[in-house]
């Protein structure tokens, strides 16, 4: 296992590279991701390749890492431990495809724009974080 500094480096540099991923291919750009869930419109396809090319990766990852006895930066896998389709994950996945559809943002294109200052990404990310606080104490409250 690496050291704390380590692991914040490795995290740094993965994060760099997502977001400069993000950034050349054009999802950091509400327009375009707006073009694309535009299919009844003008319909961009070009963020299709960006999702499969993102999904051949994320497979072969998933697939090296499933065949690793722990990560090289911790002593074990993070996995999922429920499989479960229920209201709150509807709910969850409803919000945030609505949030999406009509922002041109998921959390993080918005979160690699903030570089831009830019004042709808700026809302954008401060509707997110508040929306973040909420569910964390309803959450908290409903036990």
């Amino acid at each position: 296992m690496g050291t704390e500094a380590g692991r914040i480096a490795a995290a740094l540099a993965c994060g760099a590279v997502f977001g400069l991923g993000l950034s050349i291919s054009g999802m950091t750009d509400p327009a375009v991701v707006l073009g694309f869930l535009d299919v009844a419109g003008r319909w961009n396809p070009a963020l299709a390749f960006v999702m499969a090319g993102a999904l051949a990766a994320a497979f072969a990852g998933f697939r090296l890492a499933r065949g690793r006895a722990a990560p090289l930066l911790a002593t074990r896998f993070g996995w999922p431990t429920s499989n479960a389709i229920d209201a709150r994950l509807i709910a969850g996945a409803a919000l945030f495809g609505l949030g999406w559809g009509l922002a041109g943002y998921c959390p993080g294109p918005a979160v690699a724009s903030l570089v831009a200052f830019a004042p709808g990404t700026l809302i954008f990310v401060a509707a997110m974080l508040a929306g973040m606080a909420a569910m964390r104490a309803w959450l908290k409250r409903a036990g």
